[in-house]
């Protein structure tokens, strides 16, 4: 008997509950526009169960995918994109509820969140302290960082980055923001 996609439990012993945020660019759009999240997953065909597991089951996902090779031996990438939003830490903790369905992770509480290389429990409080969940929160500390290294450098600072009213009304009715 032939059987295709994931089943109860299926994923017990194959992933890390470790989610990483925004290690990657994305290829859906700019950095400060998407968020992108990856797992690391111990089987090839798991990771790419996962992908299809994603992109069917959220409408949050703007695009999943497994890295091209092994990270490591046995060792994939499992990414995911979607728009840097208010919402998407509840997005992303819907997505590691429902892993317990899968994997021997009983609940969200059971992971870490790792961004910009710190480690800390997972939560959708953790995660909107520590993560800009939006385009301008974004860019605003981006440009702050580059800013002190620049200063720190002796070069001169950049002001930064903001949309003007009239540009932004734009994009928004081309249904670009």
């Amino acid at each position: 008997m032939l059987s295709e996609g994931l089943n109860f439990k299926d994923l017990v012993g194959m992933m890390k509950p470790t989610i990483h945020i925004d290690e990657f660019s994305s290829k859906m759009g700019d950095d400060d526009e998407i968020l992108v999240a990856s797992f690391f997953v111990r089987d090839r065909q798991a990771a790419k169960d996962i992908v299809n597991w994603l992109e069917k089951g959220y409408d949050a996902v703007i695009d999943a995918d497994t890295s091209p090779g092994e990270i490591r031996p046995n060792r994939y990438l499992v990414y995911t994109e979607m728009k840097r939003r208010s919402n998407v830490a509840d997005k992303l903790e819907e997505i590691l509820s429902d892993f317990s369905t899968l994997t021997e992770y009983e609940d969200s509480s059971k992971w870490t969140l790792v961004y910009r290389g710190k480690d800390q429990p997972w939560s959708v409080e953790a995660f909107n302290a520590t993560v800009p969940t939006s385009p301008k929160e974004y860019r605003r500390r981006v440009e702050s960082d580059l800013n002190e290294m620049r200063s720190a450098s002796g070069l001169p600072v950049r002001q930064i980055y903001e949309r003007e009213a009239d540009i932004r009304t734009l994009q928004s009715a081309a249904g670009l923001i």
